[in-house]
Order: C-alpha cells, then sequence, then structure tokens
C-alpha cells in the first residue's frame, strides 16, 4: 500500500454536495458515496477530521436576504450542519468507520461539545472526527470554520471537496475556455478573487502555511489519489 503524503487532513464538504441531484435536503445515495470517500482516506491511515456546511437545508446569507434576521439565519445555518453531520456519521458508521461529531453549539444528546484536545484524541484512535456547528459565531462561513479547525487539530492540509476539478480563472460552468490552475499561491487567489474559499478562510491558511487541495469529490476515488500522491485538482499555498 503506497504511503499517503499528508498525515491528518481536514475534508471540507458543501452541504450541496450531500443534497445530489435533489438539490435540497439529504440524499442517502450520496451520504453513502462520501462516506465511501472517507473511508477510503481512514483505510490508508490518514486520519481525517470533516466539516461539512449547510446549505442543502439553510443559508444565512440568503435567508437575512429574505428579511430574516442575520444572526438568527446563520443559527439555522450552524443547525443544518448539525443535521448533516449526523447524516454523514451515519453513513460512515454503516462503512465500518469509528466516527465521532463534535459539535461548537451544545446538542448534548446528539454530538460532544467541541474541545480541541478531545478531538486530536478521537483522531490519534483513529476514529474519523466530524466537527459541526461552524466556530459557534453568526457572520463566520463554515470555510473559515474548516480552516481553523484543521489549523487547531494540526491537519497538514485541508481538502475542499467540491462538484469541480480544481480552480479556474473563471467560471468553467459559463465559460468554455476557462482555465484551470494546477497550483496557485494565496497572493494570487486573493488578489484575483478566485472562487477557493471566502477570503477570511484564505487568509487564515495564508497565515498559517496551510495548503487547500481543491478536487472533485463526486469523482469516486479521488480523494485517495490524491493521498496518495497523484495530481489531482488544484493545490493552494506558497
Amino acid at each position: 500500500m503506497p504511503k499517503p503524503v499528508y498525515g491528518r487532513i481536514l475534508l471540507k464538504l458543501s452541504g450541496e454536495i450531500l443534497a445530489g441531484n435533489r438539490g435540497f435536503g439529504v440524499d442517502p445515495a450520496k451520504a453513502k458515496a462520501l462516506a465511501d470517500e472517507v473511508k477510503s482516506a481512514r483505510d490508508l491511515g490518514v486520519e481525517v477530521g470533516v466539516v461539512i456546511g449547510g446549505g442543502n437545508i439553510i443559508r444565512g446569507e440568503l435567508a437575512e436576504v429574505q428579511g430574516m434576521d442575520r444572526v438568527s439565519a446563520d443559527y439555522l445555518g450552524m443547525l443544518a450542519t448539525i443535521i448533516n453531520a449526523i447524516t454523514l456519521q451515519d453513513g460512515l458508521e454503516k462503512d465500518g468507520c469509528e466516527t465521532r461529531t463534535l459539535t461548537a453549539i451544545s446538542i448534548s444528546q446528539l454530538a460532544e461539545p467541541y474541545i480541541r484536545r478531545r478531538a486530536i484524541r478521537h483522531l490519534e484512535k483513529g476514529r474519523v472526527v466530524i466537527l459541526a456547528g461552524g466556530t459557534g459565531n453568526p457572520y463566520f462561513s463554515t470555510d473559515t470554520a474548516a480552516v481553523l479547525r484543521a489549523t487547531e487539530i494540526e491537519a497538514s492540509a485541508v481538502m475542499k471537496g467540491t462538484k469541480v476539478d480544481g480552480v479556474y480563472d473563471k467560471d468553467p460552468m459559463k465559460h468554455d475556455d476557462a482555465k484551470r490552475f494546477e497550483s496557485v499561491s494565496y497572493k494570487e487567489v486573493i488578489a484575483d478573487d478566485l472562487k477557493v474559499m471566502d477570503m477570511t478562510a484564505v487568509t487564515m491558511a495564508r497565515e498559517n502555511s496551510l495548503p487547500i487541495v481543491v478536487f472533485d469529490v463526486n469523482q469516486p476515488g479521488n480523494l485517495a489519489k490524491i493521498l496518495t500522491g497523484e495530481k489531482l485538482g488544484t493545490t493552494v499555498g506558497g
């Protein structure tokens, strides 16, 4: 078995991916597929933390536009991430992966409170750790939560699983001549406003020299290929 490039990673998933073709809510088949991807990383011996968004249920900034108080909407978004985390946890446990969900907001019937040292201990014991509830504060995205948690648990990289195969100079869904980058610097992402993560997340990653690998998580096997050194997606760093 090839030696993995990274010993510990933070996998960032959008809630929309969990919705599959439905576009809203949870598709059990997609949850199973994502669980399989995470298991493939664990099978390589990689310690895996996961942050998943809640956009398949509610997005705070959109709810604000529609007339809802932003802080209330953001807390609903945090609750949505917990729903998604428990869904993914169920899929992982059915796959035979011991899993713990830790959340930044208290919901003791479903998950443990997020405590950094506890999260690291779970990882060291070979458990997949799902970090839900965002940062526990409004106005911060799950992208920012992912980079923050990755830094706290001392992950080697953030793997951002998306529905596209990397970072482009413009939207590849709208422009046939869009160019994909194999690698790009933090500075270029910020200066050119490339759609990788929000600027708070990218800035935090830059300050902590934390690489971000953007890849297509809908393609089975991609995560394991990246972890064993295959050049897929786009690496942000430097």
